[in-house]
């Protein structure tokens, strides 16, 4: 008899990845497949939901094929945030699904955090409240789309669409409720007086359910069919993939800092605390497990500031940029501002910054503008690390820094990570790019009682070379000066 697999899927902001486990945590399957985002104006970035069923039942069929059709113990979830779908009373998506990459709601972010507070509504929630949250996008749609709104009858983030989808139910962990904005840290509910705030001008949806991130309902008739699997399969909450990322790197007890590098970049360190930041540096997330928190920075163009330059230079990927980048002699590269997102979420945390390109002149060449952008993500990534170093990471005797996916798969850019942090550098070898789905079929397997072996993995240390401490702490600065020039020219 073939043996049985858990599966998990990560709903991407650019597409779907599986991952299918035995029940001793072996991987057995990949698979993945891409679904289009839409930019209709500047700012915005939009996909179909129903792409996302599509791109469920592609992978599915994979993980069948290459499972040899072995029979599913249970499924589980991760997905990007904060990502709003609209729905109707039938689970039927009302207009196109508006991902955390859209803009165009930070009048109405900076409306709700005025009349909440900001201190108060970060205190309460763990987040920095802007226009990429759902409450502030659903404010902006209660303007532009009334009809839309009015068609609606509750608010979803991505992954509890898929959910609502496989199962008929309705419901959201705390982690994918954080997104919302109104989610309160201190009690595990929505928090009732920002909905009131909310609801004096906006039409409020109803929201889903909140339930641990190992809760389970069974795959639905209609799901099963669709899918080609057996009605019934317990399928998993499961939880954001910047949660189930770490917990796929094996960042899982405070002190540990994942690195999950994709389209954006989640800098994740695991605290026992739910610590403020009075500059709200970064933001809390409740993790899978009660008592667990993970301190977070998401640097919002990386992967994405790679793909474009990239695409810019006609070269074939993004492994071809950083090869690129490596030519460049390390006096040469121009300043590069890397907020091409519009803004910034990592401990900058500004709207406002933009993309920007300093000092070029016409002896710089391709690989110098490459350099000048991967010198400033990795100024970025650098600057997260410090900050949970300043509230005492560093205290901790473990000082790798866990990396996983997207640029993290190129040694030369593991070695300018861990020169720019002090830290020693660790991926598995073959830094397999589905943490957030390992994770997911990780927390799926213990939620039906499974516990997996702590086998021992391999992995590769990049140490930090002492001798660039200089390089990084000047470009460090000529960042934070650059930063000061643009903000008197697009004040």
């Amino acid at each position: 008899m073939t043996e049985a697999v858990i599966v998990g899927f990560d709903l991407g902001t650019s597409g779907m990845k599986a991952v299918a486990i035995n029940h001793a945590g072996e991987i057995l399957a990949r698979a993945s497949a891409k679904y289009v985002t839409y930019r209709p104006e500047s700012g915005a970035s939009e996909q179909n939901p129903l792409d996302w069923i599509a791109a469920t039942k592609e992978v599915t069929a994979a993980i069948v094929q290459a499972t040899n059709s072995a029979p599913w113990s249970a499924i589980g979830l991760s997905g990007m945030l904060p990502t709003l779908v609209t729905v109707d009373e039938n689970g039927k998506p009302i207009g196109s699904a508006i991902t955390w990459e859209d803009g165009r709601a930070e009048a109405e972010g900076d409306e709700l955090r005025r009349n909440i507070g900001e201190d108060v509504l970060y205190r309460r929630t763990g987040q920095w409240v802007d226009g990429r949250y759902l409450l502030p996008m659903l404010a902006r749609l209660c303007t532009i789309e009334p009809d839309r709104v009015s068609h609606s009858t509750t608010l979803l983030g991505a992954k509890d669409f898929l959910y609502a989808w496989l199962t008929g139910k309705n419901v959201t962990d705390p982690s994918i409720a954080t997104g919302f904005g109104c989610y309160d840290l201190n009690s595990g509910k929505w928090d009732e007086d920002v909905i009131e705030e909310y609801s004096q001008k906006n039409t409020m949806l109803d929201l889903p359910e909140i339930v641990p991130s190992k809760t389970l309902h069974p795959l639905s008739a209609s799901a099963a069919d669709a899918l080609g699997l057996t009605i019934g399969v317990p399928v998993c909450v499961g939880a954001a993939d910047s949660v189930l990322g770490a917990i796929g790197m094996g960042a899982n007890k405070p002190g540990d800092i994942a690195y999950v590098a994709g389209t954006s970049t989640i800098i994740l360190g695991i605290s026992d605390t739910p610590t403020y930041d009075a500059k709200h540096r970064y933001l809390i997330t409740p993790m899978v497990d009660a008592g667990t928190w993970g301190l977070e920075m998401d640097l919002l163009a990386t992967g994405s500031a790679i793909r474009w330059l990239s695409q810019m230079f006609n070269l074939d990927d993004e492994k071809d940029l950083l090869a690129l980048a490596a030519r460049s002699l390390d006096d040469r590269a121009p300043t590069f501002l890397p907020y091409v997102a519009p803004g910034e979420q990592g401990a900058l945390w500004d709207p406002t910054l933009t993309g920007s390109i300093l000092g070029i002149d016409l002896g710089h060449s391709q690989a110098d503008i490459a350099r000048g952008l991967i010198d400033g993500i990795v100024n970025e990534s650098a600057r997260c690390v410090q900050t949970l170093d300043a509230i005492g990471f560093d205290k901790y005797n473990d000082d790798r820094l866990r990396v996983s996916g997207g640029s993290a798969s190129d040694l030369w850019f593991r070695q300018q990570l861990a020169d720019a942090t002090s830290r020693r550098v660790q991926t598995t070898l073959g830094n397999e790019p589905d943490r957030s789905a390992l994770g997911a079929a990780i927390v799926a397997g213990q939620a039906i009682g499974i516990e997996f072996s702590n086998k021992a993995n391999e992995f590769e240390i990049v140490t930090p070379n002492e001798s660039t401490k200089k390089y990084w702490t000047a470009r460090r600065l000529m960042n934070d000066d650059a930063r000061k020039k643009i903000a008197v020219i697009h004040p």
